[in-house]
């Protein structure tokens, strides 16, 4: 096994029942780079990095580990290899500090006979040497997720991961962060380290890694070298086609006022954000973005349009009407649709198969129900148009929703809450969790929904997605705007601080 190569794996597999995950995958990672692994949702990424980290046991296939053929049965025993992973929703407990968070279950001395003066002297060290800066007395649940991630990063370090696994590491960073993310990951190369960096951003692929592979229905596609790939290249190899994600948007023409937003002011439910203060108001025929880390109000605000939690204070009128703590169902019959961020937590049952999720939130009406039974011809119909329109792959109107991919699943919800010709639609993270493929497709419905001359609301953690579709973008903090304008007024580099809480001068808070 030649030396520069940090880790290889021959023809892994990993089958659940009749799912295979991992299909026979290969990889190759040289020591001492950054290698990007990408696919779509459901390829076997996570599922391979799981093996590799002790927490599957592959069926078959070989992992190499600095030359030594390993299988781990546990992650104490790849960290104990030197390998750390990163997980893309952090391991952490919120009522420690920073410092008691890095150094459990690697505690020094025995017992209660714990040596914090070298721990501490230790990991002081590791933020000094790479640039971490650290409140090592602070109570992880009051500092930001920024400063979470890098506390993760400095645990696997003082455990000795010489091999680091980043899973999405750059989903709840600000643009300032993840240009500071990288930094820190190409001083971990500088030092020896070797880095896996799990991602669907092509365009972080692109600025990062030093090689690539893309892996597609549990199996390996290929592996490149950046300089031979660029972001088309990847996204065909990923789906199997061409992907086009470079939006044609005719300029907006905003008509009647559909929704306004005053003062508006929420409860607060289980310590989260609330919204509080925010006024702006959408048009029919635009798209506005807002933009903001997660945990900033998001919840909050949309609950509060949508009834689904009390507002306290302002006003919210949809069309000139109040609709202040009007239910949901009422809202639909007006011509409001949500796409919720969880399709499997607020967006279907799971219990449900494709025909009833077709139907969901609309099931009581007359298009489906006569003299209190179901007509099940017409229920047919209308779902089955769904899947032709939306491109939904499923075996039939019977198959457990489950069964379906992420983005299908997305299509689906799409489809349904489209169906009613909504003047107004809600789209919470629209694309989480999907392909490529899914994300391309639904870009292109929200846009026609722009020219059919709805109005939109996009509520989005990705940046470029909101910068793309929107016509006018805000940036919310702490349950506030920090500032409104279009695209082209709004630097990255802004919206970043705004997302952090600075204000650029002459932003306003609302719109």
């Amino acid at each position: 096994m030649a030396k520069e190569e940090a880790l290889v794996i021959n023809g892994l597999k990993k089958h659940f029942g009749h799912v295979k995950a991992n299909d026979g995958i290969d990889l190759i990672v040289r020591a001492g780079t950054i290698h990007a692994i990408v696919g779509e949702n459901g390829a076997g990424k996570s599922t391979l990095m799981k093996s590799l980290f002790g927490l599957h046991q592959p069926d078959s296939g070989e992992i190499y580990l600095w030359g030594e053929k390993v299988q781990f049965s546990s992650p104490l025993q790849a960290l104990s290899h030197g390998i750390g992973m990163v997980h893309q929703h952090f391991m952490l407990v919120e009522a420690l500090s920073v410092l008691e968070n890095i150094i459990l279950g690697a505690e020094p001395g025995k017992g209660i006979l714990l040596s914090y003066k070298n721990s501490r002297k230790t990991v002081e060290e590791i933020c000094k040497k790479y640039g971490l800066d650290l409140d090592l007395d602070a109570i992880v649940e009051n500092v930001p997720v920024g400063i979470q991630q890098r506390l993760e990063i400095v645990k696997v370090l003082y455990r000795g991961a010489r091999l680091i696994i980043l899973d999405e590491p750059t989903a709840v960073l600000t643009p300032q962060e993840i240009d500071r993310m990288f930094e820190i990951l190409r001083e971990f190369k500088k030092d020896g380290c070797t880095v896996i960096f799990i991602t669907h951003k092509l365009n972080e692929v692109m600025a990062l890694a030093d090689d690539v592979t893309v892996i597609r229905d549990g199996r390996t596609v290929g592996h490149w070298p950046i300089s031979e790939v660029n972001e088309k290249i990847l996204a065909r190899q990923m789906v199997g086609r061409d992907v086009v994600l470079d939006l044609v948007k005719e300029d907006a023409q905003p008509a009647e006022l559909v929704l306004q937003i005053q003062g508006l002011q929420t409860e607060q439910v289980n310590g989260d954000q609330k919204a509080d203060g925010l006024s702006f108001n959408i048009r029919a025929g635009e798209i506005l973005g807002i933009i903001g880390v997660a945990g900033n109000g998001q919840d909050a605000l949309i609950e509060g349009i949508l009834g689904l939690r009390k507002v306290e204070k302002g006003e919210i009128l949809y069309l000139g009407e109040h609709i202040n703590g009007v239910d949901t169902s009422h809202l639909r019959q007006k011509g409001v649709s949500c796409i919720s961020a969880d399709r499997l937590k607020t967006g279907l049952v799971r219990e449900f198969n494709v025909r009833e999720n077709a139907i969901l939130g609309y099931h009581t009406g007359k298009e489906f129900v006569s003299n209190l039974l179901f007509q099940n011809k017409r229920i047919d119909h209308y779902a089955n148009q769904i899947i032709t329109e939306f491109q939904i792959k499923t075996p039939s109107l019977e198959a457990p929703i489950t069964t379906l991919s992420g983005g299908n699943q997305q299509k689906l919800i799409i489809g349904r809450e489209l169906h009613a010709n909504p003047k107004l639609i809600i789209a919470v993270q629209p694309t989480r969790g999907v392909d490529i493929g899914a994300i391309e497709f639904i870009y292109q419905v929200l846009l026609e929904c722009r020219r059919q001359n709805t109005a939109v609301l996009l509520v989005s953690n990705e940046l470029e997605e909101v910068l793309s579709l929107s016509d006018r973008v805000a940036v919310l903090y702490q349950g506030r705007f920090m500032g409104c304008n279009t695209p082209d007024h709004l630097s990255k580099e802004e919206i970043g601080l705004m997302m952090a809480g600075v204000r650029p001068e002459g932003e306003g808070g609302s719109e």
